[in-house]
Formats: structure tokens, sequence, C-alpha cells
């Protein structure tokens, strides 16, 4: 049978037009055209004559007036209060006089009022003039300030990030009100052109750290910046480590603290994900939490977190040990309860774990994939269901369901849900190396994890700061926490211009009266 041929559509002349005018938008500039319609058929035109482009015109001055938009973008409640009625009740007089609004610009060039108004801003065309008014109606549809719900905490700020990168600029700054707080806007990628901001202390961060996360944003060249995960993956140093290398918070006081250290966050327009760098190890175990508590308090949430980084990525592996290699390490009270579950186990060890570890894996994946109230009954009842039919089908002992129950609960303990992952994914080659080797697979994949974690300077500063390289004095906000007046310095990891802090001290003395 033939395949069939279709004919190659012809491009018509106003098709060959439209593509020639979007060529045009890759140059820098375009002077206006000598009359109004020339210019506003450019900009429709440039546009493709999309549908939401709409315009209106009538006289001011005694001259044709002109207001081109986008419809999907601007509020056209806005225009007409704050545009359209005091030029049409004026019918003369200065534009920028009438409008009443703050936020208008006028530009002479056509390509900058094509991107003003793909970002929500309507211009103001008027005859016999080289130039428009650019005015900013843009629609606010964003969801209202409220607590992430990935990053609970009981003490606390109860606000997160939005979707709105001017909202989140304005939480920033309505916490630290200092006008050593710079921004600088970026702009990413050709087809979306997504609009970045950095954040940093003009006199605390380091220059070359800011220097360096500059370059490398400028470098990157793609059609399409979605998330500040495409961000993270471009910048990063090792990209094929498991370890996260740059912190993603959605809450202000998280992101206020490590500006304080010395850090850069990035913010995203259309996202309420802040990215911190650069961060090392044990950011990932800090919580607003331990510094809302009493130091009592925070340093024993602390040390739990990375006791829980042992038992998450350990335990499994150091049971397949113990059974396959090393019984005699086992009190011989409980040699014969654990000899009893395994006896009509027909599954290996290594196998057991493995099969119980991806069933953990399908029951988080599918609870976060399904409405809140049914991804909690995935959760109860797979849980109690899968693990006591196979604990009667006899195909997984009972110490190995304890053993993942505990893997699974530690690994939900840490704040980060990209280091949880990390966790996860490190436990399967060390219950690899653990079936093959025992006790000495596991010292050995522990003392690559370790080399790694020594071994790596992401933008430059070291990640398992401060125990590599070491330092006494930022011992002190890691495993454990100190009292706050204690900790008069701030973290080496992120070399802040300065080291000292201003507030440490109490201002009074115990035996003071």
């Amino acid at each position: 049978m033939k395949r069939r041929k279709f004919p190659k559509p012809l491009k018509s002349k106003s098709q060959k037009a439209l593509h020639s005018y979007q060529s045009e938008l890759n140059t820098t500039s375009k002077p206006f055209f000598q009359s109004l319609d020339e210019n506003i058929d450019f900009i429709k035109n440039a546009l493709f004559r999309s549908d939401d482009v709409e315009s209106r015109t009538f006289t001011f001055n005694g001259k044709k007036l002109t207001i081109l938009f986008i419809s999907s973008l601007v509020s056209k409640e806005k225009m007409k209060d704050f545009i359209i009625k005091p030029l049409q009740q004026a019918n003369s007089g200065e534009i920028p006089e009438l409008i009443n609004t703050t936020q208008i610009d006028h530009s002479f060039d056509l390509m900058k009022i094509i991107r003003g108004m793909i970002e929500g801003q309507c211009t103001i065309f008027t005859e016999d003039m080289d130039f428009a008014y650019l005015v900013n109606v843009f629609q606010t549809n964003f969801r209202s300030v409220s607590e992430p719900t990935n990053e609970y905490v009981i003490r606390g700020s109860h606000e997160g990030f939005i979707e709105s990168l001017q909202t989140n600029i304005y939480l920033m700054r309505k916490r630290i009100e200092n006008p050593n707080l710079y921004m600088k806007y970026i702009t990413l990628g050709k087809a979306t052109n997504t609009k970045l901001a950095i954040m940093y202390i003009k006199d605390l961060a380091d220059p070359e750290l800011v220097n360096t996360i500059e370059e490398r944003l400028n470098y990157i060249d793609t059609d399409s910046i979605q998330t500040p995960g495409y961000i993270e993956e471009f910048i990063e140093d090792y990209p094929l480590s498991p370890f996260p290398q740059v912190l993603n918070t959605e809450r202000p006081d998280r992101a206020t603290a490590n500006l304080m250290e010395g850090r850069v966050i990035i913010l995203m327009e259309g996202s309420p994900t802040v990215l911190v760098l650069p961060v090392n190890f044990f950011t990932f175990y800090q919580s607003p939490d331990d510094y809302n508590s009493r130091w009592v308090v925070g340093t024993f949430l602390r040390a739990i977190r990375v006791f829980s980084f042992l038992i998450a990525i350990g335990l499994p592996a150091f049971y397949i040990a113990l059974v396959s290699f090393n019984l005699e390490v086992i009190p011989i009270e409980l040699v014969f309860s654990v000899k009893s579950s395994l006896e009509f186990i027909p599954f290996p060890p290594l196998l057991e774990a493995f099969i119980m570890q991806l069933t953990l894996e399908l029951l988080r994946e599918a609870s976060v994939r399904l409405p809140s109230p049914i991804s909690q009954t995935i959760g109860i009842v797979g849980g109690l269901v899968i693990g006591t039919a196979v604990v009667q089908a006899n195909l997984i002992s009972n110490v190995m369901i304890i053993v993942i129950a505990l893997t699974g609960i530690s690994s939900f303990v840490v704040p980060s849900n990209e280091m949880t992952t990390t966790i996860r994914i490190l436990g399967f080659p060390l219950m690899i190396l653990a079936s093959l080797f025992g006790f000495i697979g596991i010292v050995f994949g522990l003392m690559m994890i370790l080399i790694q974690l020594c071994k790596m300077e992401p933008f430059g500063h070291p990640y398992f700061a401060p125990f590599a390289p070491f330092h006494l004095k930022d011992l002190k906000d890691t495993i454990f926490r100190l009292p706050r007046w204690m900790m008069n310095t701030r973290p080496m990891d992120a070399s802040p211009q300065h080291l000292r802090q201003e507030w440490p001290s109490r201002g009074w003395k115990k035996d003071e009266k």
C-alpha cells in the first residue's frame, strides 16, 4: 500500500511578513516608524497578531491616541480607572500628569515596548510622537501568603513564599530593613524570558562568590527556564554527586537567616522556591524550630536529625551484614529470635531489603501524587496490610519489617526533601556492599561517602565544613547548638566579609543587682 503524500503548505505573503517581523525581534533595538499605524502594525505582527492583543483608540489633544495591550496579562479594571477615564475626561494635557499611577515610563524603542507588553504593561501611542508610554496595569492573580506545606514549624513565622516575585522580595525586605540588602534582576530563557532576582547583603557576602554566581547565571544558554531546579542543574559544580549543593526553601525566615550569614539567595518569578547558596552538609539539618526553642531543646533535636542520617543510610546494610556474615555479633538472647524469623524465608536478606525498600518508595510516591485524604489512607492501609501479609506469607521476616520501618522514619526526620532523597538512594549501594563483604563493605562504602563529602567544594566553599577543614568555633551550630548569645561569630564556610556579629552579648551578668 502506497503511503499517501500530502502537499506542503504554501506560505502566503502575510505569513512571510509575520516571520520577517518575528526575526526582527532578535535585534537589540528598533526605532519608531513615522506613522502611528506602522508602529501598531509592527507590534501586532511581532506578536503574531494573537487574539489577546487588543487596542483602544480615541482622540486626545486633538490627535489620535491608541492604547495597545495584551488582554490576558493586564487588568482591564485598572486600565479603565487609571488610564482611559482620566484621559477621556481631561481630553487634553500631559499624559503622565493625568494617569493615576506612579508606575509609568516611556521608550523610543519598539523592542522594549514589546517586552514591556509581554510583562503586563500597556502602551500608549499618540500621533506625531517618536516614543510611547508604558504603564504597569498587570493582573495580580496570586494566592495569598501562607505557610509552606513541606516545611512546617511548631514555633515561629507561618509565612511562606508564593509565586509572585515582587511579593517574595517584599517578604525579604520586611525582615531585613537594611540599605545594604542588594537585589539584582536577571532574565534567563530565550523563549520564556524568566525573571530572576539575586539578593545578598552588600557589605557581608563574599564578592568573589557573588561574581561566580552571576557569571554562571549569565552563561546559561537555553530556551526555557521553568523552575529553580533548572537553574540548580546549570550552576552546580558536581552534577554526578548525589548530595544536593543548593538549599531549596519556601520559608522567608530561613532565607533571611542564611543571608545574615553571608550567603546569596536566588528568587524566581512563578515559583515559591528560593535557592540558597553556598551551603554545607549541616545546613540541610537545620530548622527554624532549632532557634525558636531553647538551646537545650534545639541541640537535642539537631542531634536526633544527624543521628537519623546514620540510621537511614546504614541500618539495613548493618542488618544484612549481621545475618549474612557476622551472626556472632548478635547477643545470644536475640540469636534464636532472629534465626527463627529467617528460617522459612525463601529470599536472601539483600533481596528482602530491596523488596521492602522499593515497596516503601512506592507507598511514598503514591501518597504524594494522590489527594490528601486518599494519601493518608493509602499510607496507613498500605503499611499495615502489606506489612502483615508479607510476614504471614513468610516472604519477609519480622525483623526486616522493623529495620525498614526505622529506616523510613529516620529518612523523613531531615528538614530538607533533597537530602531525604539522597539518603534513601545511598542506602542501596551500602546494602549491596554489606551483602558481598559484610562489615568491611559497609566501612568501605562509608569511607567513600566521607571522602566525597570532604572533597566537594561547591562554588569554591567547603561542603563538609566545619569538619573539613576543621574550624573549632564553627562547631557551635552543627551537631549541637549553643545559646544564641554565645554565637559571636558567623560560620566561615560562606567566607563572609565580617566574621564577628554585633549582637551576641546579653549585656548583663548573673551576679549584677
